[in-house]
C-alpha cells in the first residue's frame, strides 16, 4: 500500500500531504489516484469489509504538492463543497518558488482566465474576454536564495491553473513549470508549488481547523523552510 502522510483525520474528514505526481481524481491516464490510496488506507486501518466512502472536495494539479482535504461522510462532503464554492469560507495558502524576485513585495493580482482544454492550460488577461473567469489572489514575498525566491499566495478564487497562470502573466515562473515558462523541468517532474495551509470551520463539529503541510524534502525547499522557520 502507498505510504501516505496524514495531516488530519477524524470521523468526517481526512487531509493528506500530497506528493508531486499524485493525481487527486481520475483522468484519461487511468492512473491510480490519491483518493484510491486514501480509501485503501481507511479500509485497512478500520478493517472495513465493503466499499469505503471518500468524497473529493477540491483538487491540486498533478505536479503540485501539499495539503488536500477529503470528506469521509456525505454530510461533510455536501458542506465542504458549499464552503469551497464560497471563496471566503476556506482560506488556502500556497508557497511558490519562482525565478525572479517580484518587483512589488505584496500585491493583489486580478486577471481574467481563459482555459484552453486542448493545451490543458489557462491564459491570464487584464480585461474580460469571451468565456473568461475572474481570478484573484494575493501574494507576499518571503525571501530569496542565491537563485530562487519564495512567495506566499492566498487564493481568493479557485480557477484552473490559477496561480501558475497569474504569476506567469507578471513574469514570475515557478521552478520546474515548463508549461508556464520556467526554463527546465524538475527531476521528479513536479513543480515548486505547494499547498501550505488550509484553514476552515469544521463542517460538522464547528471547530476551527488549521492544517499545515511540510514541503517536499529537497535542497531548495529545505533552504526556504530553514529561512522562514529558523
Amino acid at each position: 500500500m502507498t505510504q501516505l502522510t496524514v495531516l488530519f483525520e477524524d470521523n468526517h474528514i481526512i487531509a493528506i500531504n500530497k506528493r508531486c505526481g499524485d493525481i487527486v481524481q481520475g483522468d484519461k491516464t487511468g492512473d491510480k489516484t490519491l483518493g484510491d490510496d486514501v480509501k485503501d488506507y481507511l479500509k485497512e486501518k478500520y478493517k472495513k469489509p465493503g466499499n469505503v466512502f471518500l468524497g473529493v472536495t477540491h483538487r491540486l494539479d498533478r505536479p503540485t504538492s501539499g495539503a488536500v482535504l477529503f470528506a469521509r461522510t456525505t454530510k461533510a462532503l455536501t458542506r465542504l463543497n458549499e464552503m469551497f464554492k464560497e471563496d471566503q469560507e476556506i482560506n488556502k495558502t500556497y508557497w511558490a518558488v519562482v525565478d525572479k524576485k517580484p518587483e512589488i513585495a505584496n500585491c493583489q493580482l486580478d486577471h481574467w482566465l481563459v482555459r484552453d482544454a486542448k493545451q490543458n492550460k489557462s491564459f491570464a488577461y487584464l480585461n474580460e474576454k469571451k468565456d473568461s473567469k475572474k481570478a484573484c489572489l494575493t501574494y507576499h514575498y518571503l525571501g530569496s536564495s542565491d537563485r530562487f525566491h519564495l512567495i506566499e499566495i492566498e487564493l481568493h478564487t479557485g480557477r484552473h491553473h490559477q496561480i501558475r497562470a497569474q504569476l506567469s502573466a507578471i513574469g514570475l515562473h515557478i521552478k520546474g513549470d515548463l508549461k508556464y515558462g520556467f526554463s527546465r523541468s524538475n527531476a521528479d517532474g513536479g513543480i515548486h508549488l505547494h499547498s501550505r495551509k488550509i484553514e476552515f470551520t469544521h463542517p460538522v463539529t464547528g471547530d476551527e481547523i488549521s492544517i499545515v503541510a511540510s514541503p517536499p524534502n529537497d535542497p531548495v525547499w529545505n533552504y526556504f523552510v530553514r529561512l522562514i522557520e529558523g
